[in-house]
């Protein structure tokens, strides 16, 4: 499935959205800090709905899932750690 999506952010999503996910990788769980990262979060959610058409798919959960093997598969576990 090694296909690529575009979506576009502010210049201040992008950077909030990078801060919270260095923060991420160093911490067990994902957490919203702030109205902020929301607003940024959100953001990516609304690009992404313009890019995707597989959300309004009627076999959305088999593809989400699949894509979620297909991630695992590639890159590991985070107990594993990445593996690049």
């Amino acid at each position: 499935m090694d296909e690529t999506v575009t979506i576009t952010v502010t210049k201040a999503e992008a950077l909030v959205l990078f801060e919270l996910l260095a923060e991420f990788s160093n911490a067990p769980a994902l957490s919203i800090p702030g109205e902020a990262e929301r607003i940024s979060l959100r953001a990516v959610q609304a690009s992404l709905e313009k890019a995707l058409v597989e959300p309004f798919m009627e076999d959305y959960q088999r593809i989400v899932d699949d894509a979620r093997k297909e991630l695992v598969a590639k890159w590991g576990s985070s107990e594993e750690g990445l593996n690049t």
